[in-house]
């Protein structure tokens, strides 16, 4: 796998592993601040990845672009893509906020699924943060963070898992069921943070 991404990106790919390794320092270091503000580790785990290069071409492809790395480059935001789960909703815009104040990279595009899922029930936060990287063109690159809760995380690879899998009895069923258990998880981490903040709160329930 890492041959093939090496091969596909050429001069551009150490480069890339470096900044996918800073980035994954400066959310380790945002994540470890929010840690000490509420005294407790907010997130689960955090992911990251350099696009595959077969990944890459189909999406060069669906944007009618050339297959290269060079236009990867210079024109696809997710080429590094980085995945933070949490165990609460609030912890997702704590850690937004925390990115845009921090100010070390721009924050050029937010998309929130949280508040406007999409269609078929997907929720989660993405974040498209801009990065110098002195071998592209114009000197910086575009790479997208997504935050999302334990329970988002669960049905988006299940809803990932179906969509990419062929020849699925009753699709049309379990994308109703999937729509359905998205909106009850939803009506949970919500449920979920109410509780957190209740207990948190002096007087209602936490300590004062």
């Amino acid at each position: 796998m890492e041959e093939i991404q090496s091969t596909y990106y050429g001069a551009y790919y150490e480069p890339l592993k470096e900044l996918e390794q800073e980035v994954l320092g400066w959310l380790s270091e945002l994540v470890d601040g929010l840690s000490n503000r509420q005294g407790e580790r907010p997130v689960e785990h955090i992911r990251s990845r350099i696009k595959s290069a077969d990944g890459m071409r189909e999406k060069l492809a669906r944007k009618d672009l050339p297959q290269d790395a060079e236009t990867a480059v210079g024109a696809i935001s997710d080429i590094i893509g980085f995945r933070l789960v949490t165990h609460f909703v609030g912890d997702v815009y704590e850690l937004v906020k925390s990115m845009k104040a921090d100010g070390r990279y721009f924050v050029v595009k937010e998309k929130d699924y949280i508040a406007s899922p999409k269609p078929n029930g997907y929720r989660s936060y993405h974040v498209i943060i801009e990065c110098p990287f002195p071998p592209a063109a114009k000197g910086t690159i575009r790479v997208e963070i997504q935050l999302r809760t334990i329970a988002m995380d669960c049905w988006a690879s299940l809803e990932h898992e179906m969509r990419y899998k062929k020849n699925i009895n009753n699709a049309a069923l379990i994308e109703k069921e999937l729509k359905r258990c998205a909106g009850e998880m939803a009506s949970t981490d919500l449920s979920m943070q109410t509780l957190r903040d209740m207990i948190r709160e002096p007087g209602k329930g936490g300590k004062s």
